[in-house]
């Protein structure tokens, strides 16, 4: 019969099966159950050699009331089976499980019509791609890739009717595992569901630190359809994770967790304290007042445990669900940020960048990574939501290298989301396949046309990154309002419409020039750039955008150049400006600037007045302002207007408080 496992959770709430390798333990299994000594354990063998047990299993299952039952695969990738000698079996056992599964599943719909699904199972391999271990790290993410692709392929063709990613420990995994999953059903020509479970500690983290909103954050950018938790503790300590799901996401949500807390027993024996009605009411509560779409049990879980919710949750409808908080979020590997701050705008550092920083340029020709991660410390306790990481060197060759180790170093160091910034393609991918969180890209534009524009949209797709476009054609850089719209909405149907992202996926850079050269040609890019920002805010509604600011004052004096940036970040906001890549130390308040050079501002950047420039520079003849050096040999002064930087409590999750007050920002000069 036909089964869509999607349809049916938005008719009813989902019960999954119990515990599988500690009930197979029960049935005291000998070694030639397994297929001699050697694989003695390998429950997922069991597949091949005494396929009646996996059987047994979901029968009882299924007997109990369950609608999806787990194929027995779970350490079924070709690592796993390799400590066994049995990684030549790897499609074989997951081929067989998912077959096995499928037929006590077809039996129980013909008797009574009520559709059962098969969820193939893929465990994580025992490697931490993302960790500091040398050895638990040494894999490739390609390799991962392959290794899951296979699995998947196993249990499609076995006749899985969605693949259940679970009890992820490493989010940089969890990633390999989806992307090969996608893989194999390209090249398969069909798909299933995926539904992604992480696990998550007493403390609400993932084993490497990864906290739920990261974990979400990065699941919704995969394009996982359902998203939930299993596995590590029981439901009391998921509570507030489940929660936190149901708020802010539209997704199904699934939780699946162990009867309780284990208590070791020694002797490699555990007992899970929850008994049956307590997992019960627990999942109920979940499903009755949290709007959870999925629930069954995890280890320690019976035949019993899996009767009693059954009992308290069988036929009900999905609780509909009031997200108060969807919007655009990046994530590093530790949390998540909205690009959407309010107020605006989100902060994005600009010192981790070779084009910008003498001392990021000095350390990385050294190879000093450890001095390159301080001054990304340094950003974020500014002020800075995430860090724009460019290690470009005319003096190097090796820009991919330098970009992964740079990567590696942030990204278990720095909570800040990181924007991965060059021109190279194989750049932009290594770092992808390095990074464990939802980073932004930057950049691509069609001035030679969309070829890069394709391969840049499909490593956003793919990875569910952010992507910043640049409104830059074959005819060149958008100056007027009218072009950089014009381009927009050509990049805005090219990586919606054709490669699919979101909206709120895209970010564009209307492009901002000097009006301070003197040059007639440029003299009303400022006011073009504000306006550029208003219409495709109006005009392409999701889409974000982002702006250097610095730009803007090229070539005059530090006073001036920091009271032009204010005011011309200031109105950029005013007109949708959502993102500013600042030196967020730099801040000062819009309304604490004078008067006067505010008013002398704005003549220059709406091209006011025929004598703006003169009338503007005149008024900071002889006006210096305060100047610290971040070391003494970087060669690049740190400028503040009027500003004392404020702790790293004031502002660690948000712009510096003095500027929330007075709902404004400006940028002085790097």
């Amino acid at each position: 019969m036909p089964r869509n496992y999607l349809a049916e959770l938005e008719r009813r709430v989902l019960i999954f099966d119990g515990s599988m390798g500690a009930t197979l333990q029960t049935l005291e299994l000998t070694a030639d159950d397994f297929g001699g000594p050697r694989y003695e354990g390998c429950m997922d063998a069991l597949c091949l050699t005494r396929p009646d047990a996996p059987a047994r299993l979901h029968r009882g299952f299924l007997e109990a009331g369950c609608d999806v039952v787990e194929t027995n695969t779970f350490q079924a990738s070709r690592l796993r089976l390799e400590e066994w000698g049995l990684a030549d079996k790897t499609y074989a056992i997951n081929s067989a499980g998912a077959a096995i599964a499928r037929h006590e599943c077809d039996a129980f719909e013909r008797l009574d019509g009520r559709p059962r699904f098969v969820a193939g199972s893929i465990g994580p391999t025992g490697m931490l791609p993302s960790s500091d271990d040398p050895t638990l790290s040494n894999i490739q993410f390609e390799r991962l890739i392959d290794i899951f692709e296979e699995q998947a392929r196993g249990l499609l063709e076995g006749g899985a009717d969605l693949l259940i990613v679970e009890t992820q420990q490493d989010i940089l995994e969890t990633k390999a595992v989806v992307l090969g999953v996608r893989r194999c059903f390209a090249k398969a020509g069909r798909g299933l569901p995926v539904q992604v479970q992480v696990s998550l500690d007493m403390n609400g983290r993932m084993l490497l630190g990864t906290d739920v909103g990261a974990a979400l954050a990065i699941l919704e950018g995969l394009r996982a359809d359902v998203i939930g938790l299993n596995c590590s503790t029981g439901p009391e300590h998921m509570r507030e994770p489940i929660r936190y799901l149901v708020q802010n996401t539209r997704t199904p949500i699934s939780v699946i967790p162990n009867a309780g807390i284990p208590l070791n027993l020694g002797g490699g024996k555990a007992l899970y304290p929850l008994e049956p009605p307590g997992l019960a009411d627990a999942l109920a509560e979940f499903v009755q007042d949290f709007g959870v779409n999925v629930v069954g049990g995890c280890c320690g879980t019976t035949f019993a445990h899996l009767e009693a919710i059954v009992a308290c949750v069988a036929g009900r409808s999905p609780r509909p669900r009031i997200v108060a908080n969807s919007m655009p979020r990046a994530a590093s590997s530790i949390r998540a940020f909205d690009l959407r701050q309010d107020p605006p705008p989100t902060l994005i550092g600009e010192r981790v960048n070779t084009q910008g920083s003498r001392k990021i340029k000095r350390l990385l020709l050294a190879d000093e990574y450890d001095g390159v991660l301080g001054v990304a410390r340094d950003q974020v306790e500014g002020g800075a939501h995430l860090l724009d990481v460019c290690v470009a060197l005319t003096e190097r060759s090796d820009e991919a290298h330098q970009m992964v180790e740079v990567v590696k170093r942030l990204r278990s160091s720095v909570e800040a989301p990181l924007v991965i910034d060059s021109t190279e393609r194989d750049v932009l991918e290594r770092a992808l396949d390095a990074y464990p969180g939802r980073p932004i890209l930057n950049s691509f534009n069609l001035e030679a046309g969309r070829d890069k524009a394709d391969f840049v949209l499909g490593l956003a797709e793919r990875h569910g990154a952010f992507v910043v476009a640049m409104t830059i054609d074959e005819q060149g850089m958008a100056h007027t309002a009218d072009r950089k719209l014009e381009i927009a909405r050509r990049i805005h149907a090219l990586a919606c419409d054709e490669h699919g992202l979101p909206p709120e996926c895209l970010i564009f850079d209307v492009l901002t020039f000097p009006v301070t050269t003197g040059q007639e040609d440029l003299r009303d890019d400022a006011h073009q750039t504000i306006e550029g920002i208003r219409r495709v805010k109006a005009e392409l509604p999701g889409v974000l955008t982002v702006l250097g600011l610095s730009n803007v004052s090229f070539g005059i004096s530090l006073a001036a150049r920091g009271v032009l940036n204010s005011a011309f970040l200031y109105h950029c906001v005013q007109a949708g400006l959502d993102m500013a890549i600042v030196n967020p130390i730099h801040l000062t308040p819009y309304a604490e600037i004078d008067a006067e050079h505010r008013a002398l501002a704005e003549d220059l950047i709406y091209n006011r007045r025929e004598d703006a420039l003169a009338r503007f520079l005149a008024a900071f003849e002889g006006i210096d302002v305060q100047s610290q050096k971040e070391s003494a040999d970087d060669g690049e002064a740190d400028l503040t207007i009027g500003w004392t930087k404020p702790s790293l409590n004031a502002h660690r999750n948000h712009v510096p408080t003095r500027l929330l007050a007075s709902s404004t920002r400006c940028c002085c000069p790097r």
